[in-house]
């Protein structure tokens, strides 16, 4: 897929460091209930942790006691839907639309009216107040 930036791996490397490498660039996952924005709950905006896209806002942000931040909705057009069937099963991941970094997958049992719960890691994502 192409995107409006891309970068060779080395490149976002050096970037992103080691573990923001790994989630973001390797699809990689961090550890539950360990993530700075996982029980974070200020005003502001969550931005791709790669390329500083604005992806959610802190209004659609819930506790969904999963131990990741998770979203209701994210703003149109900043995330994309890939299919992943990885580890046995088939889920939608969510990836920046800017940069096609990870960021997670969206899944159909959210407690609000959009009924979906984007589980997020904390390393993919910033926040701007």
């Amino acid at each position: 897929m192409k995107y409006n930036i891309e970068k060779s791996d080395q490149e976002w490397k050096e970037q992103l460091g080691d573990d923001r490498f790994h989630v973001l660039r390797q699809k990689g996952t961090e550890r539950p209930h360990t993530g700075q924005y996982n029980l974070h709950y200020e005003n502001g905006t969550y931005a791709c942790g790669a390329c500083g896209e604005a992806l959610f806002e802190s209004k659609a942000k819930f506790d969904a006691h999963c131990g990741w931040p998770s979203f209701d909705e994210s703003i149109p057009g900043k995330v994309e839907y890939l299919t992943d069937v990885t580890y046995g099963m088939k889920r939608t991941e969510i990836v920046c639309a800017n940069c096609g970094s990870h960021l997670g997958h969206v899944f159909d049992d959210g407690p609000s009216e959009t009924g979906q719960r984007y589980c997020v890691n904390s390393l993919s994502i910033d926040f701007k107040e």
